[in-house]
């Protein structure tokens, strides 16, 4: 047997008072930062997937014996990655000063890694 729909009914207090409005945000975010945060978060993951690769290669040299990357990239890559990691985090996180340091720092890691593993 079909049973007829029925609304159900506001019932609200007689004492009901409105809720207040939510502010406005003090200052409107900067382009320039959010253009910052990604450009150093691109970075930082960039590096991420090349010391990924690194490993990856490193794994199919060992198991093909073919010559792979060194200790030392084995090792650097992947703490160039961690460390811009990190830092990107903090660049999320913070706002002024400290996230544009960290952004900085990031590029560092990523310029640091490139010169001394691939450029020499």
């Amino acid at each position: 047997m079909p049973q007829e729909r029925v609304d159900p009914e506001l019932i609200e207090p007689a004492d009901a008072v409105p809720e207040p409005e939510a502010e406005a945000p003090a200052e409107p975010a900067k382009p320039g930062g959010r253009w910052w945060r990604g450009f150093t978060g691109s970075l930082a993951a960039g590096l991420t997937v090349l010391a990924i690769g690194v490993l990856v290669v490193a794994v199919i040299d060992l198991n093909t014996g073919a010559p792979g990357p060194g200790a030392v990239l084995l090792i650097g890559h992947p703490v160039a990655a961690i460390l811009a990691l990190l830092a990107q985090r903090v660049a999320d996180r913070r706002n002024g000063a400290p996230a544009a340091g960290a952004g900085l720092a990031v590029v560092l890691f990523t310029v640091s890694a490139l010169t001394l593993f691939w450029l020499t």
